[in-house]
């Protein structure tokens, strides 16, 4: 494997056409060179969007316009750039906004409310927008249907590896695909979704029943994820329906008939986030953070959120240690109740403490085996109640350092 790649790089996957998306990816020169900076999706007439965004209150340009773009419930056209998140931008970033959606809705002819638009990569720099609408009439010439891996590697910006993902459902007897992409490495906290991520499905799905969906599905994938517990400013999490394939009518509420739609999204968007948390920067190690026992799910994922953004342990499980106190400190910072006395822990399946103390004759052979591994897992039951959660982050290495040291050089 490259040594630039992250070690625990997955492959992606076939990526069939979807049907009602055309896509594709250049090189537009707006911060990097010799590789594509710039992505473009086209979408079929009638397709319905979702979308869920970062809850930073410094978000981006972009941000502000995809939010008001949602409000009509249609999408004919995505822009993303990388390189540049135009972010704390002012007037320049709101004016660079509406101008690659006026350039990309007059190559597609439809109003510019329906073009929504991406950026990721360093804030408070300018964007060059000359560049960028100047590319998009040969971007848009040759979008393809099978543009999928062009267009996931061209929203990198950290990441060490594209990150796609397809699957399949049933709506009322008929199959109906959702494939997506998503980029991110760095700068992972997610209060709604990670970084940029672009879902499409052949399904034809109001906008108030894809939003729900979208919303549920984030919340129990993205939203459980950290890299570094900083939350981006340019979060956005896009979902549209083309409206293709042909299924029984699915109502603005959704109900049963879309069920096994909404556990086939909710698996890939699953899927994404921790592809995301395998590249995340300097990433040596995957973490699995089970608690049980809390005395609510949300009390349970504030738990598994603090051990999965506690420095200490991350570091502990890049040096391949089993310190077990680090774990008991994280869970006594979260805020949530706890009984340091009815308190368990275990790696890699192995019980280290129980109620408060150390399991008498615990061997930890089997533990640092496990801690040398590349995919961690921790337990723990903080004995209280029936609350249960869980998070996924990776081990903190002197690389994130070395990444982020030297980001705008």
């Amino acid at each position: 494997m490259d040594p630039m790649i992250s070690p625990l790089a997955v492959d992606l996957p076939e990526l069939a056409p979807l049907a009602g998306v055309r896509l594709g990816a250049i090189a537009a020169g707006i911060r990097y060179r010799n590789r594509t900076d710039l992505v473009m999706l086209e979408l079929a007439a009638g397709t319905t969007a979702a979308g869920v965004f970062t809850t930073n209150r410094c978000p981006g340009a972009p941000v502000d316009w995809c939010r008001a773009a949602l409000s009509g419930g249609r999408a004919r056209a995505v822009v993303v750039n990388a390189g540049n998140a135009n972010v704390f931008t002012g007037r320049a970033g709101a004016a660079a906004c509406a101008a690659t959606a006026a350039a990309a809705a007059k190559l597609v002819a439809c109003p510019a409310k329906q073009v929504f638009v991406a950026s990721t990569g360093v804030i408070g720099e300018t964007l060059a927008v000359d560049r960028l609408t100047a590319a998009l009439p040969a971007l848009h010439a040759g979008l393809r249907a099978d543009g999928w891996e062009a267009a996931a590697r061209g929203i990198m910006t950290t990441d060490t590896f594209p990150k796609a993902a397809t699957r399949t459902a049933r709506i009322g007897g008929v199959e109906v695909r959702i494939t997506g992409i998503a980029k991110g490495s760095g700068m992972i906290a997610p209060d709604m979704a990670t970084m940029l991520c672009f879902i499409a499905t052949d399904a034809k799905i109001p906008a108030p029943a894809l939003d729900a969906a979208l919303r549920k599905g984030v919340a129990g994938s993205f939203n459980l994820t950290t890299v570094d517990s900083d939350t981006s400013t340019s979060d956005t999490v896009l979902l549209f329906a083309t409206g293709q394939a042909r299924h029984p009518v699915v109502p603005a509420s959704g109900g049963p008939v879309l069920r096994e739609f909404a556990a086939a999204l909710h698996d890939l968007l699953l899927d994404l986030a921790l592809q995301v948390v395998r590249d995340g920067e300097g990433a040596s190690k995957l973490v699995r953070i089970d608690v049980a026992g809390a005395t609510s799910p949300r009390s349970a994922k504030r738990i598994a959120m603090a051990v999965a953004n506690s420095p200490l342990v991350k570091t502990a499980i890049a040096g391949e240690d089993a310190n077990w106190g680090r774990i008991v400190m994280a869970v006594g910072k979260a805020g949530e109740p706890a009984d340091r006395d009815k308190l368990s822990v275990a790696v890699g399946g192995v019980w280290m403490a129980r109620d408060g103390g150390v399991v008498p004759g615990y061997d930890e052979t089997p533990v640092v085996a496990h801690m040398k591994g590349r995919e961690i897992h921790i337990e723990i039951d903080i004995g209280l109640g029936r609350g249960r959660a869980t998070a996924w982050t990776c081990d903190l290495t002197h690389r994130y350092i070395d990444i982020n040291g030297s980001y705008r050089s």
